[in-house]
């Protein structure tokens, strides 16, 4: 049966930085949603990762360039693709669309596995 879901009181739910939540399955995937501050590690993914900038500005860091994206902006990572999210302006709100039970690192043993929200 289909519910509402309502960003803004999931995001209110938790305030931890780097922990994805999920909000929503779809054939296969999870929709997750993430505070961001500071810098991520350099990692890469075996599948495509998908980004929705929601609140702040995040720099997604490629070997050789930089993508800034601002509340609005999409940004599809193709998988194997080596990059490392930064929101070094502060705190940035976003979605992501991942495989179910896929780690939020390409390194298992670094990772860790979104939980509901």
């Amino acid at each position: 049966m289909a519910s509402k879901v309502t960003l803004a009181e999931k995001f209110g739910t938790f305030t931890e930085r780097w922990a994805p939540r999920i909000v929503a399955r779809y054939e296969g995937h999870e929709v997750r949603i993430a505070r961001l501050e500071g810098e991520f590690e350099w990692h890469r993914h075996t599948h495509d990762e998908l980004f929705l900038c929601l609140d702040g500005e995040l720099d997604i860091e490629f070997r050789g360039r930089t993508e800034t994206l601002h509340p609005g902006d999409l940004l599809l990572i193709e998988a194997g693709e080596e990059h490392r999210p930064n929101a070094r302006k502060g705190e940035v709100q976003v979605l992501l669309l991942d495989p179910a039970d896929s780690p939020n690192t390409g390194d298992p043993e670094t990772a860790t596995i979104a939980v509901d929200a």
